[in-house]
């Protein structure tokens, strides 16, 4: 605990590696977990399979779990 799992379009390794790097540090400093107990996950969706792949199976369903959606602050 926590698992983060990212989706997005794809990106090279480096630009994933920094973003993981960034969302690990910020869990380790405000999150109040060991470094064990972190998983991250990074998985590439194609844009052309965005909207079905994740909006229409991910997004829309938790809308009303969202901290931040289309950009929006929800907080």
């Amino acid at each position: 605990m926590p698992y983060i799992a990212i989706k997005g379009y794809p990106k090279d390794d480096e630009t994933k590696k920094k973003v993981v790097e960034k969302i690990n540090q910020i869990l380790l400093e405000n999150w109040g977990c060991a470094q064990e107990a972190i998983s991250i996950s990074v998985e590439e969706i194609a844009p052309e399979k965005w909207v079905e792949t994740v909006v229409e199976k991910e997004i829309e369903p938790n809308v009303d779990k969202m901290y931040i959606h289309n950009g929006e602050k929800k907080f």
